[in-house]
């Protein structure tokens, strides 16, 4: 900011009037010290209050009573006493004058820091709501480009689609495995399941079927703030089938076959 959009700014009115705080005092002080015409103006604001201030002083009217005094006196044949009516001195109206130029500069010193505080928070609110913006954007590409990999390893050649149905204990649901088995990847769509009550979680399973042999894959710990339902686990093992259990917090170590939501067996090769 120059010299010209400061002094325009009202903080030099503030600065004489003693309502700034200690750091913007010295800020006030370094722009005096580099810029003459600053320290010019603060000078001419501190010579308009003593001007105001000395205006607005009572002054004293000497009326010459005495004279006055005389002329009412009775003359030495009079019997009649003349009463002597006091005279009151009328004040100044250059008085009245600087009290309400004083008025007025004290209204606008506290208009314009109510002006400079009303700015500074409109200013915060609009800094935070361009933070926000920016998280928003970010969040968004970020969000883009991870849904964009992902749509291209589901599309490439190599990637097996297991379907999973709803079994006995609940019959609706469904999910979809998506096994990369050149990356020991599984990518799970779990649109299908329900939310999960407190304290349990979805446990996945990979499945030998002769003989039945589960081992774990991963417990899905964010199900419920995920907003896209699908995860990612590694999977080494040569699967024949996939299933997913609901299971306590933590998971299990082996599978809670009651509490079976889904289960799809891969395909074999043609």
């Amino acid at each position: 900011m120059d010299s010209k959009e400061y002094i325009a700014s009202g903080i030099l009115e503030l600065y004489v009037a003693g309502a700034l705080s200690e750091q913007e005092n010295e800020q006030v002080h370094a722009m005096m010290q580099q810029y003459p015409e600053v320290k010019q103006e603060v000078l001419s604001i501190e010579a308009a209050i003593v001007g105001l201030t000395a205006a607005t002083d009572h002054r004293k009217t000497t009326i010459p009573f005495s004279s006055i005094q005389e002329k009412l006196q009775l003359s030495e044949n009079d019997t009649k006493e003349t009463p002597v009516i006091p005279i009151k001195p009328k004040p100044s109206l250059f008085s009245y004058v600087g009290w309400a130029a004083a008025i007025v500069f004290a209204a606008g010193l506290v208009f314009t820091m109510m002006l400079k505080n009303d700015v500074e928070s409109q200013i915060e609110i609009v800094r935070a709501e361009r933070e926000a913006l920016k998280e928003q954007i970010y969040q968004a590409n970020s969000d883009l480009t991870a849904a964009n990999e992902l749509l291209n390893v589901l599309r490439t050649k190599d990637i097996i689609s297991v379907p999973l149905g709803g079994q006995a204990v609940s019959p609706d649901s469904y999910a979809k495995v998506y096994w990369d088995k050149s990356a020991n990847n599984v990518y799970l769509d779990l649109q299908g399941l329900p939310v999960p009550p407190p304290g349990k979680v979805y446990q996945v399973w990979s499945l030998k079927l002769d003989p039945l042999t589960p081992t774990s894959l991963g417990v899905i710990e964010d199900f419920t703030t995920d907003t896209d339902k699908v995860f990612d686990l590694q999977n080494v093992n040569e699967s024949e089938a996939f299933g997913i259990t609901l299971e306590p917090a933590g998971g299990s170590e082996s599978p809670t076959m009651e509490q079976l939501y889904t289960l799809g067996v891969v395909a074999s090769n043609p």
